[in-house]
């Protein structure tokens, strides 16, 4: 007989809460390989095959192509093998291939949960918000059979991540009082978010309802509306795309919406600075030309002044580190992961250069092509879009001269590079026509002062005006 298994979609690393299905690779009734790949889904940082970790029949799908999946949703079902008469499940499909995809394994026994701290229930308008999401009135949530029993203190609360709690608990929101809309009750992030939409809707509503009505003393409940008849009800969010007249909405999610959040986080929670210096590019430009002349792969700009930056952070590692805020500690690396900007069709992605100080410009060359390439085909991995430690980001390709970038959260620093263009210069005492670049330093003011940045960027710029400067150091 045989046992049917059910695949959930998996954590697929950094925070990433839920996936896209893009594309089917098994129909129901299709035999499968262990760990062979079943569905093509597009997070918010890249189009990922995803292995199923049992071998047999896929006896069900769920989710339409297009349709967005929360981590820990149902993927497939798979039958598995012929049941030993012992009772024991076939050891291939049942136990799974114990094989990981960016954080989750196919292991029987699941982690224990932890603990979790009692949210501070909401007061006034936030519990009417609160009551608006579960429904007017209702009775708490079942536990152990029993409906309207409060849940102990120790009793988990089905959240799908950290941030979605984080988020509760800063607006003083109660989790205990959501019914989540993911499988199983899971809480998601939109569950929280209208709660929140709701409590302050709530709110208004009884300030407008009672405009008269003397101020609330502290601790004391919101006035509601006493008829139900015409006491304004919570409504529920517009569905994506409905807007009112003149206005067009794109919904933040996708690669847009995992930018928003980043960049958001990095000016909530990096104090950055920013210097400049603009610099004689000429000779870097003749030393490029004479190298590709020679013969041999050709060397890319992005490669040297990736070498210039790998350079300068062997002199100013302060700037390839992080910050732990929790253990207020700087972290320093002792290697630089260089992850650089590049536009897509799907948006700005910062692929990582593994180990780049340790690479020439040739096979920076080659690396920072094929992860290009990667990017615009949409099939960069999370590990090839994650762990950098500095980022390099050629804005000049837009034809701009110049920008104040934005720190790569968790990263400390980040160097901008404007376009080349000819510029009247002073150079050896007299006006001439030169190639000139402006080169740009944001970094974490936490980690260095100014002098630390000034000097890294004086020094990258050195390198640029005088490329013999960087095989001084080499």
């Amino acid at each position: 007989m045989a046992q049917v298994l059910e695949f959930k979609l998996p954590d697929l690393g950094e925070g990433l809460t839920e996936a896209e299905i893009v594309r089917w690779l098994v129909e129901v009734g299709d035999v499968v390989a262990i760990d062979q790949p079943v569905v093509e889904v597009e997070t918010a940082k890249a189009m990922v095959e995803v292995p199923c970790p049992y071998g047999g029949v896929v006896t069900a799908r769920f989710g339409e192509e297009g349709t967005e999946l929360p981590v820990g949703a149902p993927l497939i079902t798979v039958a598995v093998g012929e049941r030993p008469a012992s009772g024991e499940a076939d050891a291939a499909g049942a136990e799974g291939s114990g094989n990981v995809l960016v954080g989750y394994g196919t292991s029987e026994a699941p982690a224990r949960r932890r603990r979790v701290r009692r949210e501070q229930p909401v007061s006034g308008a936030s519990a009417a918000g609160s009551r608006a999401v579960t429904g007017q009135g209702a009775a708490p949530a079942a536990v152990n059979g029993q409906a309207g029993a409060p849940e102990t203190e120790d009793g988990p609360v089905p959240v799908i991540s950290p941030l979605v709690r984080r988020l509760a608990r800063q607006n003083g929101l109660d989790l205990r009082e959501l019914t989540g809309s993911g499988p199983d009750g899971l809480i998601l992030r939109a569950d929280v978010e209208y709660a929140l939409r709701a409590a302050a809707r709530a709110g208004a509503a009884a300030q407008t309802a009672q405009p008269h009505a003397p101020v609330p003393q502290p601790h004391a409940a919101v006035p509601q509306a006493t008829s139900t008849a015409t006491a304004p009800q919570p409504t529920a969010p517009q569905p994506t795309g409905t807007a009112a007249h003149g206005e067009i909405r794109t919904p933040l999610k996708g690669i847009r919406g995992a930018v928003a959040d980043k960049l958001g986080r990095s000016r909530r929670e990096i104090p950055d600075a920013t210097c400049w210096v603009d610099a004689d590019a000429t000779e870097l430009m003749r030393a490029r030309t004479a190298m590709n002349a020679a013969g041999g792969p050709k060397i890319s700009l992005l490669a040297l002044l990736a070498r210039i930056c790998t350079a300068a952070l062997a002199r100013f590692p302060e700037l390839n580190s992080t910050v732990d805020a929790e253990a207020r500690e700087v972290v320093r690396f002792d290697h630089v992961h260089l992850g650089f900007a590049a536009q897509t069709d799907r948006g700005l992605v910062v692929p990582v250069v593994r180990d780049a100080h340790a690479r020439d410009a040739e096979s920076l060359t080659a690396e920072f092509a094929r992860l290009t390439e990667a990017g615009r085909t949409g099939t960069l991995t999370p590990a090839e879009l994650t762990g950098g430690t500095f980022t390099l980001n050629n804005y000049g390709v837009f034809g701009v001269d110049g920008s104040t970038p934005i720190i790569n959260h968790p990263e400390a620093a980040m160097l901008g590079v404007g376009r080349i263009v000819p510029k009247p210069w002073v150079h050896e005492g007299e006006l001439a026509v030169r190639q000139v670049v402006q080169l740009s330093l944001t970094f974490d003011h936490r980690v260095c002062d100014g002098g630390t940045a000034g000097g890294f960027l004086r020094y990258v710029a050195d390198c640029v005006e005088q490329p013999a400067v960087l095989l001084r150091t080499l």
